[in-house]
């Protein structure tokens, strides 16, 4: 009979296993704070809720129509296409303007921001004739931008089932509605066919806008999701796919930079740009792209993109363009021993969502956060907080320049690893403290029967099995995936770790978001934020927070004259300029004029740096820009706490 120590002895694998299994528990368990800790951090802010003015609609849907090979996942292709900006296109130099995408009514509207000052109008939806349309076409973005140079907002709309429409500012236009914008094709070409759409059929996800290749003049990036296809007809069979892996696909639709060649703001509006994808390397030029981010982390005023792929391996490039050349190279994350691959940058094999660049340490470097699906119990991922480790600008450009992009993710001990079904996600300073709190969209497909069991057999399933739709499991209406699934407010705390805080704040409503956006609506120093619903109603959140600290607010324009009308002219933003303001104490806060960062939300033009509390006086705040002739300024300017508009060009001043 055996001893107690030869039972042990006899035990101890499974002994050794248990313990394991406890010790890894711990050490992933992600940090907690106090609830006592949570309402004090909760104290700081406060937001209310208010409906979005919609224009009416003839066309009410719950579900789109999809292509006869996708019917049984109906509701997967469903699932995307609620997106909101924030903008002025009232020339009331404040964010009071929104432009977003209904699912249910497959309109793109443009509408005030409930209780937003200047003239009011009545919310519209944008309409693209006389430009070729079919019943298989649908929205899925929109960005604002001045894309002929003329000092007017333009909206770039991006679409499944045709090329991008720009529609341009009326010079002519007195009174803000849809015959105030001229549509106008982004990509010309034979596309028409007995009145009806029969151009490229692009299946287009994100959109960003940025001075590529530092000729002077905003550019704009494509990336689609389906290769070019019939997804939205139900008419008939073939066609189209899906993905041929769970962690590299490649089958997806192209990436282009339109590079800007030109413009008319006289009587035939216009604006011409050029469209290739020979500025990305051979492995970045495909990938199921569901956001982007531009942004010039190296100090050059050539601004590096960030794309967000589905499925697969994300891509941080490296921009090496000259003027009228775009050029960019992969950079990737370095791994040691203890760093799984799936953890480091631009080698992931996660299902990237959403991406957004700030300073989270305040180091005076961008770091960034990208949204994958990290939903507990059902696929368990991981986001990235990506945290910048160079020392400075020049390393950080040294490591570039060598193919290595110096980011490590830290998000399990930041406590920011899982939330959800992520989707866009935006860093802001909403009580105005100096330190960005970061705001993520989750859930997926909201009903009422549980599809997780399928769903996780198809996740092990074999990938040669994958692009071909008949192997998918039902996702039809009335399944759900994540769909109680809400927003997330992570804030930092004095320990350094995050806290959720949108069930204390309001914010925890169970329907699937898709889009953010930020700007402060009201020109008081306070950011707001709006966010589009998937096949719910958007929403936008006032920010009410009690003791707000100040802030410095910037409205940076092209010092080129605005084109003269009977509407007001906000001016041309100066998208990619950085900003670096030195606070008494010493900080150095930084932010740029953002392109359309994210997945389906786009921040306003106009630049918010929270200042902390008792920050008042004159501050240093160095700007660095190109001006319209491709030439790079920096200059330090001096300006208090507030709201200031600036004309850069050859040097900056003051309106």
């Amino acid at each position: 009979m055996p001893t107690v120590l030869g039972r042990i002895r006899l035990q101890l694998p499974g002994i050794i296993a248990v313990l394991a299994i406890v010790t890894g528990y711990f050490l992933v368990l992600p940090p907690t704070t106090s609830a006592a800790e949570q309402d004090r951090m909760a104290s700081r802010f406060h937001f209310t809720a208010l409906p979005i003015e919609l224009p009416p609609a003839s066309k009410h849907q719950t579900i789109r129509t999809v292509n006869q090979d996708y019917e049984h996942i109906r509701a997967w292709i469903s699932s995307v296409g609620a997106a909101i900006t924030m903008t002025d296109l009232r020339g009331t130099g404040k964010s009071g303007d929104l432009c977003l995408v209904d699912t249910r009514t497959d309109q793109v509207v443009v509408t005030p921001v409930p209780g937003s000052d200047g003239t009011r109008y009545a919310p519209f939806a944008l309409d693209a004739a006389p430009l070729p349309m079919n019943e298989y076409i649908a929205p899925m973005g929109c960005v604002a931008g001045d894309f002929n140079e003329d000092g007017r907002t333009d909206l770039l709309v991006y679409y499944w089932g045709r090329t991008p429409v720009l529609f341009l500012g009326r010079p002519d236009a007195t009174t803000l509605d849809a015959h105030a914008f001229q549509p106008v094709e982004l990509v010309p070409g034979p596309n028409e066919t007995d009145g009806k759409y029969t151009g490229a059929q692009w299946n287009t996800n994100t959109a960003t806008v940025a001075d590529f290749d530092g000729d002077g003049h905003q550019d704009i990036f494509i990336g689609n999701y389906f290769p070019n296809g019939p997804v939205l007809n139900d008419q008939v069979s073939g066609g189209v796919v899906m993905n041929h892996s769970m962690s590299h696909a490649q089958n997806s639709g192209g990436k282009y930079i339109l590079r800007r060649t030109g413009g008319n703001v006289g009587d035939k509006l216009s604006a011409g740009f050029e469209c290739s994808d020979d500025a990305f390397p051979d492995e970045a030029k495909h990938g199921w792209s569901l956001a982007s981010s531009a942004i010039d982390l190296d100090g050059d005023q050539l601004p590096e993109l960030y794309v967000a792929n589905d499925f697969g391996n994300d891509r941080m490039l490296h921009n090496v363009s000259s003027p009228g050349h775009p050029k960019f190279v992969t950079v990737t994350g370095p791994r040691d021993a203890t760093t799984p691959k799936s953890k480091i940058l631009g080698n992931d094999s996660f299902k990237g969502m959403g991406v957004d660049f700030g300073d989270l340490d305040r180091k005076g470097l961008y770091d960034l956060f990208v949204s994958n699906i990290t939903a507990s119990f059902g696929i368990e991922e991981s986001n990235f907080q990506f945290m910048n480790t160079a020392r400075d600008k020049a390393d950080l450009r040294a490591q570039m320049d060598d193919g290595t992009a110096p980011f490590e993710d830290r998000s399990a001990a930041a406590g920011t690893a899982w939330s959800g079904w992520g989707w866009d996600v935006k860093m802001g300073d909403f009580d105005n403290s100096g330190q960005l709190a970061i705001v993520q969209a989750t859930g997926f497909v909201k009903g009422g029967t549980n599809r997780w069991p399928q769903l996780q057999e198809l996740a092990t399933a074999n990938d040669a099995l994958l692009d071909n739709p008949w192997w998918w499991p039902n996702v039809k209406a009335g399944d759900d995936l994540a769909g109680d699934q809400t927003l997330r407010f992570f804030v930092k705390g004095t320990d350094g770790h995050y806290s959720n805080l949108a069930g204390r704040l309001g914010l925890a409503v169970p329907v699937p978001t898709r889009g953010i956006a930020t700007g402060d609506a009201y020109g008081n120093g306070r950011l707001d934020f709006a966010v589009a619903r998937q096949w719910d109603a958007p929403v936008f959140y006032r920010n009410d927070s009690p003791d707000p600290g100040a802030y410095l607010g910037l409205r940076l324009t092209y010092d080129t004259p605005d084109a003269a009308g009977p509407l007001p002219a906000p001016g041309s933003p100066v998208i990619g300029a950085q900003i670096e303001v030195t606070t008494p104490d010493g900080r150095k806060l930084i932010d740029r004029v953002d392109g359309g960062s994210g997945h389906s939300g786009k921040r306003s033009h106009y630049v918010h740096i929270g200042l902390g509390q008792g920050v008042s006086g004159p501050l240093p705040v160095k700007l660095q820009w190109r001006d319209r002739t491709g030439q790079v300024h920096t200059q330090t300017v001096t300006l208090s706490p507030g709201w200031h508009s600036l004309q850069l060009g050859s040097q900056a001043k003051e309106k």
